[in-house]
């Protein structure tokens, strides 16, 4: 019996509420909808409470109440994930009232709802930026305040995730065998995030790749591929010895070194055969300059006996 007595009584509560809510939707008093959506609020009932903060927006204007309104609409917003429009109203708050005491915390909670939006980082990563861009904001705007400290952990964070966006970038095209981009890519983190965390992993992909270009290249560019390739791979060993990159480098060398000889007796050949040729060439132009000589002089002596008139007729001396 006091089982069903806790049920019935939770049940009348639940409709109480649920009729004080829907009277504060109809109603046109101020002060009992704030009422209703301040309860809402301390109940943790986010929608309710937006929504009654909604309908106050209008009504509160100019008031003393507005700056609660907003404030407590945006933590409502926050607390309900809806991190844009309480990015955007926290951030209003800051504007609207510059002299309210909580202006730092609400530009404090308008940098966090942009960092809460942040895609994952196999995403559009536009998001990542602006909540970046609003963080640094909040550290110019309050160089002295408490909360900097989070603030940098949260851009390193962010950081982070741009870093490895971009790294997993280049090793999509190292995957898909797209080596020269994929080196240009990994080159572009190291140049964008020198203090990365991710170096080793981007040094041993450049490696990898490197050696793939200069394995599989066209004659006129392998010998400059192979001598960036074993450049690169003195340059692992010495700024991460004794790791696996180190290793993979040394392996790679090894490997390079041979491909470097044995393109050299290549290009041997190709250079002889290009003399060879060119020996060919030269002896076949002299051919050709001799018969086209012999067929100048003898076309010049068939035009020289053309052109010569027949010997007059000679007549017998009459004595």
């Amino acid at each position: 019996m006091k089982k069903y007595l806790i049920v019935l009584i939770a049940l009348f509560f639940v409709a109480s509420c649920n009729t004080r809510h829907d009277q504060a939707l109809k109603s046109a008093d101020k002060n009992f909808i704030l009422n209703v959506a301040n309860e809402h609020f301390a109940n943790k009932k986010w929608p309710k409470a937006i929504a009654l903060y909604e309908r106050l927006s209008n009504l509160v204007a100019g008031t003393d109440d507005a700056p609660n309104v907003v404030f407590n609409s945006a933590y409502a917003n926050y607390y309900d994930e809806n991190y844009k429009l309480a990015g955007h109203q926290f951030k209003n708050f800051a504007v609207t009232f510059p002299q309210d005491p909580r202006r730092e915390e609400a530009s404090y909670m308008s940098a966090l709802c942009y960092y809460e939006g942040s895609m994952d980082y196999n995403l559009d990563q536009s998001s990542t930026e602006l909540a970046i861009n609003e963080l640094q904001n909040f550290l110019n705007n309050y160089p002295n305040s408490e909360r900097g400290v989070n603030i940098n952990k949260l851009i390193e964070e962010l950081s982070y995730k741009l870093e490895y966006k971009a790294f997993e970038n280049g090793k999509q095209y190292y995957k898909m065998g797209e080596y020269r981009a994929a080196n240009t890519a990994l080159e572009n983190v190291l140049e964008d995030y020198p203090a990365t965390k991710l170096r080793p992993a981007i040094y041993d992909l450049i490696l990898k790749s490197r050696y793939e270009l200069a394995m599989n290249s066209i004659y006129d560019l392998k010998q400059e591929r192979i001598e960036s390739a074993l450049a690169f791979t003195r340059q692992v060993e010495k700024e991460l010895p004794g790791s696996s990159q180190a290793e993979t480098a040394a392996d790679l060398r090894e490997k390079l070194l041979r491909e470097k000889e044995n393109f050299a007796k290549v290009q041997q050949q190709v250079e002889n055969n290009k003399a060879a040729l060119l020996a060919r060439q030269q002896k076949e132009a002299e051919k050709n300059a001799a018969e086209s000589e012999k067929t100048a002089r003898q076309a010049l002596r068939d035009s020289v006996k053309t052109s010569t008139p027949p010997p007059a007729i000679t007549l017998p001396i009459q004595k």
